[in-house]
């Protein structure tokens, strides 16, 4: 079939077509070796005509393997010939041991196509595709090919997917089939969904970033109120003396703060009574009792005011305050983890603010109230319930709880942030993303026990938003660039890649394009993902539902796989129409 090489330029090959010769085939797309007397190239035949073939080249045979990318090209003497049966077993990936079935070849007669786990696996990697283009279904078979691979049975799994639709329960109810040993659960945010567990998420593992993205903080200044929130939730939770000589010690300071201001008398005693009853303890409290020489008063009965304007009670009220300062209170950082709930951290923002004076700065009222209308809002809401854990556990319990149920494991964990708006559900996304990096970074064998991040809809959470702005990071994008090597891998699935992180997109290093016609997203790939050209994002336009482009670390060179239906399936199916319009 084919005859000499005409010429080579940067990256294709003409080669001339033998006279006579009729192409009965279509050979467009198909694999071609040019060898010569030094080396071996595998290229694809991109164009065709009545004479004449160009040929991409794709990358080189050396020792029975085959390297992607092009160091040399072939000789102008080089012959060209179809790829033989074990050399398209070594371009679609061998079945061996540490590799996966992926799924068919659609121009090999159904050939298998196999990756290398741990170059998948090992790597962030994304699915892109339209809605109805196979891409949850792609997914779910993927995972599950996961398990049914004997070669590597991932019985140490810990999959965490994030399924905002509530596709994927399906899809691996009948895990333990494979194996009684693979088992998966289901956590939902809705307090109303009796089919699946609650996510619950204890509180005191967020940290003061987790606290500002919950509360929505927008402002630079809210950071340092939600810091101190958390410090003083923290030692208050200590439930000690030393917490509780603490409080006082935060009320004198805010009370003297206002007793030496230039208020009137009426508004500092209105501030002073504002304090006493918003944040009271057992020494600061309106009935409180001062003693004097011969002689006491209850604190309310001290801020009588004479006819010269002062209180009569000035002197031994100041004294009393000024017995509870204690200065070398103000360094003192509580160690140990303690446990508290949302209404603690109330009580602790209740004295963030009168010990920082931010309600009575006029520049800074509008941050406070907001942080304190969003913590109340949160407290009042079934959202609150989220963040109600039964029991006092740290990092490693609390995950250890997650992919444990009855004392078996379960290596897939599904979390349905359902019943929630997006904000939300991003922030209880990040929150779970970043407990399971600080932990993962703790492990002494670095990378041991990793962890697989997949999020459905990721356009929704993994975006450009203003995390930066707030708190210096996205957790994803932190994730992206550092996650890998501790182990912590995330899976993006998207029909919108346009609207993620370029961040995470780039630091991707395995893909699985479906089809994907908005121009957008097309040129957006083509500029976001590396090592790639025009030609490998043009052929998932003609693609069928369920076949995918897939590339990358994984792959010996960019393929076609049809991979095979799901089962079970996820629930991703349009709805029939015409039989729900016929059904009374």
């Amino acid at each position: 079939m084919f005859d000499k090489i005409s010429y080579i330029n940067e990256t294709s090959v003409y080669v001339d077509l033998m006279p006579g010769v009729e192409i009965k085939n279509n050979i467009l797309s198909s694999h071609v070796v040019i060898e010569d007397a030094e080396k071996q190239l595998l290229g694809e035949i991109a164009e065709v005509n009545q004479t004449q073939v160009s040929i991409k080249l794709l990358g080189e045979f050396t020792n029975g393997k085959l390297f992607g990318g092009i160091i040399r090209k072939p000789l102008m003497d080089a012959k060209v010939r179809s790829v033989n049966e074990q050399e398209i077993a070594i371009i679609l990936g061998q079945t061996n041991e540490g590799a996966m079935y992926l799924g068919r070849s659609p121009f090999y007669n159904g050939a298998p196509v196999c990756l290398s786990v741990n170059n998948f696996f090992g790597n962030h990697f994304a699915i892109f595709g339209n809605s109805g283009s196979g891409k949850s279904c792609g997914t779910a078979r993927v995972i599950q090919n996961v398990f049914m691979n004997k070669e590597t049975p991932p019985l140490n799994a810990n999959i965490i997917i994030f399924d905002v639709s509530g596709e994927y329960p399906n899809a691996f109810s009948r895990l333990s089939e494979i194996d009684p040993r693979y088992d998966y659960r289901v956590l939902t945010t809705s307090q109303t969904n009796k089919e699946y567990e609650q996510l619950r998420i204890p509180l005191w593992l967020l940290n003061a970033n987790d606290l500002a993205l919950l509360l929505m903080s927008s402002a630079h200044s809210q950071l340092p109120i939600v810091e101190r929130m958390l410090k003083l939730a923290r030692i208050f939770a200590e439930s000690t003396a030393m917490s509780e000589m603490y409080k006082d010690h935060l009320i004198a300071k805010a009370i003297i703060s206002i007793l030496f201001s230039d208020s009137t008398p009426v508004k500092k005693k209105n501030d002073i009574f504002a304090i006493v009853e918003t944040c009271p303890t057992p020494n600061f409290n309106m009935e409180a009792t001062i003693t004097g020489i011969g002689y006491t008063r209850k604190l309310r009965e001290c801020f009588n005011i004479d006819k010269t304007g002062t209180f009569t009670e000035s002197i031994l009220f100041t004294e009393y305050v000024t017995s509870f300062v204690k200065e070398e209170l103000d360094s003192y950082e509580p160690t140990g983890l303690t446990y508290y709930n949302l209404q603690d951290l109330e009580k602790a923002l209740d004295f963030t603010l009168i010990s920082e004076g931010w309600y009575n700065n006029p520049n800074t009222y509008a941050d406070a109230a907001s942080v304190r209308v969003r913590l109340h809002s949160l407290i009042t809401s079934e959202q609150a319930k989220i963040f109600d854990y039964p029991d006092h556990v740290d990092v490693q319990q609390f995950l250890s709880a997650t992919m444990f149920k009855d004392n078996k494991k379960r290596q897939i964990v599904i979390i349905n942030p359902e019943d929630m708006d997006d904000s939300l559900a991003a922030v209880i996304t990040k929150i779970f993303t970043r407990i399971i990096f600080d932990f993962a970074k703790t492990v002494p064998n670095k990378g041991a026990i990793p962890f697989h991040i997949i999020v459905e809809e990721a356009h929704r959470y993994i975006k450009n938003d203003n995390d930066h702005y707030l708190i210096g990071y996205n957790i994803f994008e932190r994730v992206a660039k550092e996650g890998r090597k501790y182990g912590v891998i995330l899976g993006v699935i998207s029909q919108r890649p346009v609207e993620l992180s370029d961040t995470v997109i780039s630091q991707c290093s395995n893909f699985l394009i479906f089809k994907t016609n908005h121009p957008v997203d097309e040129e957006y790939i083509r500029k976001m993902i590396p090592n790639i050209n025009s030609d490998i994002v043009d052929k998932q336009k003609g693609l069928q539902s369920g076949t995918c482009l897939g590339f990358g670390t994984a792959f010996k060179i960019p393929v076609i796989v049809h991979l095979d239906m799901p089962d079970p399936a996820p629930l991703s199916s349009n709805s029939d129409i015409v039989v729900n319009w016929k059904n009374i």
